[in-house]
């Protein structure tokens, strides 16, 4: 090993050792930047602070950093399953339109010639939908 190669094991090892430390609310933690830089950072949140957090869901028997947490558990859909089936049905000729070769531009084209679709005008790339 060449003097160069020792130096920058050497110099990896001090950058990674400093941003392994961690810091308490309140104090300094340095840590290496993306360009390779010593940056300072502040802490947000306590210890204290995060152990309350998890011991609130530990209370609520839920773990939203688990794998078979399920965040879906008390969702309930407003619609019935015959409406959703209806609107994909509606719109699934327009969604394999868009998401075709072309980007949809000949589907765009033919609904504007036939006057289907609600479009006013030109409608350029960016412009919000509801724009007027």
């Amino acid at each position: 090993m060449n003097s160069k190669s020792i130096l920058a094991i050497a110099a990896f090892a001090a950058l990674a050792s400093v941003g392994a430390q961690a810091g308490q609310a309140g104090e300094a933690d340095l840590s290496a930047g993306p360009s390779g830089q010593i940056v300072q950072s502040q802490a947000v949140r306590t210890r204290a602070d995060v152990q309350a957090e998890l011991a609130q869901y530990q209370k609520a028997g839920v773990n939203p950093w688990s794998i078979r947490y399920n965040q879906l558990a008390g969702f309930h859909s407003v619609k019935t399953r015959d409406e959703v089936r209806a609107e994909y049905l509606a719109e699934r000729n327009e969604v394999a339109a868009m998401n075709g070769e072309d980007s949809g531009s000949a589907y765009l084209a033919q609904a504007a010639a036939a006057g289907t679709r609600a479009y006013q005008g030109n409608t350029f790339a960016g412009t919000p939908s509801n724009a007027q």
